[in-house]
């Protein structure tokens, strides 16, 4: 999804966030060789040290998982993370534009983010909570937003944050099997007029692997994250904004 921030007549801020967000539950079926793969990896681990293996069946041993079901693999990965550090890749497409970014996301509980670019080298996005600040290299001013006034990007963010239950924020939503992976795809509740489909891809773990934004206008944002690494050392002053000497922070108008 791209979206531009105009200040005070000055030239946009450009960035493409998707966030946020997918993931996998597993079920043996009989019918579907995928959802059996799926499932037969991801058994639940509830069982004590004396009780046999068996008498913990997957809940999802018998049936395909739902949505749903799967939804909630989802939301259990991620709401028992405390904080995260990830790799992305982000390509968008759209209006005859093609671009490429990467870099690092940092997550910490709760409502902590930041998004370190390598390409472009220097870019940076960071939610503290209650603000979210943006700044491109050799701009001369760093943008700051009101996190509530952010609802349309906080949307997909909020999923890797663990924040809310995904089959409640994405409608008609559908479940595929392909492997050990499962894609959800559904519409994100309140995007409809900018949105006409979500897609996440979701390993068994119910860790996002990738997700593509399609627009309404036909332009579509793809993420893959990788690298998924819940130790790092990520504390508070993670999510600082220090602008570079010469830059003057400005407040931002909320996305258009």
């Amino acid at each position: 999804m791209t979206n531009d921030f105009a200040v005070n007549g000055e030239k946009p801020w450009r960035f493409s966030l998707g966030l946020l967000l997918s993931s996998v539950v597993c079920a043996l079926s009989l019918a579907t060789p995928a959802a059996q793969a799926f499932a037969q990896t991801s058994t639940e681990t509830a069982s004590t040290a004396s009780a046999p293996l068996d008498s913990h069946p997957d809940p999802f041993a018998q049936a395909q998982p739902s949505a749903v079901e799967v939804a909630a693999r989802v939301d259990k990965h991620y709401n028992s993370l405390h904080s995260l550090q990830l790799s992305f890749m982000e390509r968008y497409r759209g209006m005859g534009i093609e671009r490429i970014e990467q870099g690092t996301l940092l997550l910490k509980k709760p409502g902590f983010m930041r998004w370190n670019y390598t390409r472009p080298r220097g870019k940076i996005f960071i939610i503290d909570k209650q603000d979210a600040y943006a700044y491109t290299p050799g701009d001369a001013q760093a943008q700051r937003f009101p996190v509530e006034k952010l609802n349309d990007l906080r949307s997909p963010l909020r999923f890797l944050l663990g924040h809310t239950e995904l089959s409640k924020e994405m409608g008609s939503l559908t479940v595929s099997f392909d492997g050990n992976m499962a894609t959800l795809r559904g519409v994100p509740v309140g995007l409809e007029k900018r949105m006409t489909a979500l897609e996440l891809t979701v390993g068994l773990d119910g860790s996002i692997l990738d997700m593509k934004m399609e627009e309404v206008g036909g332009a579509e944002t793809f993420f893959q994250f990788y690298g998924e690494n819940d130790k790092a050392p990520i504390s508070k002053k993670d999510f600082v904004f220090q602008p570079p000497a010469g830059v003057k922070v400005v407040d931002g108008l909320p996305p258009m």
